[in-house]
């Protein structure tokens, strides 16, 4: 069976396989640091994807992959509901911890603890200020998420590279990218996404699709992310970008309301699995990258109700600890403290709108009761940490980095 682009189409389903065109390359290295076999192969075509429009196309998936997809959207949905009664921290939480996540499927990591200081724009390790650049990209995905178009996912790339790369943030590629292979050629590349005169109508497609209704919200997102990731638009950042897209989808279709499932987290578990999803979407299969999405979310739903309780059990031993007033700064600056774990008084005072003499007293307070402690070595700055809640933290990036989901029973 053919689609209407020329494209296959899989014998049980209604969905297209990439075509493929051939490209010449153009190298742009002297010949004298390639050797004769490197020019040789330069010197044929190879082969680009070439993207089948999916705006219009019926959604169908297999019973078992639709019935994952539906129990996982009911438990983001329980989940988003129950966590998001206490908004104030765990929002924040959240968000940064899918961030993380979604960062080190591309193999950046980074501690807890490095990440909030990048947070307060102090002297941060590069991993960190990219990682602080992924929240970035992911709030403006959720904030803009009423429309989905080429110039929202082209503000959460901005938003996610506009420090660390200025130069291409949020602008689409204009040259060749490709996965795997020689950093000299795309001719042994595991991938090459299609030439780039072909972003525009792609990303045109892609936004007509993630404006349906009519399809499942999970698999909506699933499918929309990997034909994303298929178009590759940018020349770095695709990733991270297109797990945002993620989130801007759920919360579009009101699958979340008020916070952000650790999708990205339970994806971790097995980025094999994940990348080979990937590759079957490519191949005219839709069903595992959905099969995949769901996965994750029960997984990451397991770990980020870990999280959650962990982080409610610390706040009420600190609670019980403190003895002052309903009114006092102390009970705002523990929220403060869960959400944002690394703090100075600048950020005490801007965001609980207090003194510098009333932060250091609450602050001092914190510390007298074991909330907050000193970060030593610090130059230009005074800084305080929660330990247990950056403990927490590292501990739930912990889990999304194991394999096996029957390892989060320990």
């Amino acid at each position: 069976m053919k689609s209407e682009t020329g494209t296959a189409l899989s014998p049980d389903l209604t969905w297209p396989a990439l075509g493929w065109e051939e490209l010449v390359w153009e190298s742009k290295l002297p010949p004298e640091v390639l050797s004769r076999s490197s020019r040789a192969t330069m010197a044929d075509p190879y082969l680009a994807a070439l993207v089948p429009e999916i705006a219009d196309l019926e959604v169908r998936l297999p019973r078992a992959t639709a019935a994952a997809a539906e129990e996982a959207s009911v438990l983001i949905r329980d989940f988003d509901r129950d966590v998001g009664g206490d908004v104030a921290p765990f929002a924040a939480i959240l968000l940064r911890s899918e961030s993380a996540s979604s960062s080190q499927i591309e193999n950046l990591s980074s501690g807890a603890k490095e990440i909030a200081i990048a947070e307060l724009g102090e002297n941060a390790k590069r991993n960190a200020t990219l990682i602080v650049g992924n929240v970035h990209a992911m709030q403006a995905a959720i904030e803009m998420s009423d429309v989905v178009d080429g110039d929202t996912i082209l503000a959460m790339h901005r938003a996610l590279l506009e420090h660390a790369e200025p130069t291409i943030a949020g602008k689409w590629r204009d040259e060749p990218v490709w996965i795997g292979g020689s950093s000299y050629s795309p001719h042994h590349a595991l991938f090459v996404p299609p030439a780039a005169r072909h972003i525009g109508a792609a990303i045109a497609d892609l936004t007509a699709f993630a404006a349906r209704e009519d399809v499942p919200a999970l698999s909506h997102a699933a499918i929309t992310h990997a034909q994303f990731e298929t178009i590759h638009p940018f020349p770095d950042g695709n990733g991270r970008t297109g797990r945002a897209l993620v989130h801007s989808l759920l919360r579009k279709r009101a699958l979340t309301r008020s916070v952000t499932v650790p999708v990205s987290a339970g994806l971790l578990i097995d980025t094999r699995g994940y990348f080979g999803a990937l590759g079957a979407y490519r191949e005219g299969d839709p069903a595992p990258i959905v099969d995949a999405m769901a996965a994750a979310a029960f997984a990451s739903i397991s770990n980020g109700r870990i999280l959650v309780a962990e982080l409610q059990e610390t706040k009420g031993g600190w609670a019980s600890k403190v003895k002052a007033r309903s009114d006092s700064a102390i009970w705002p600056l523990l929220n403060l403290i869960l959400r944002q774990p690394v703090i100075n008084t600048a950020v005490v005072q801007a965001q609980l709108g207090i003194s510098h003499t009333n932060a250091m007293k609450a602050i001092s307070r914190l510390v007298e009761i074991g909330a907050l402690a000193e970060v030593g070595g610090r130059r230009r700055s005074i800084l305080w940490q929660s330990r247990e809640v950056l403990g927490a933290l590292d501990g739930f990036a912990e889990r999304a980095g194991r394999r096996w989901l029957g390892q989060f029973d320990d």
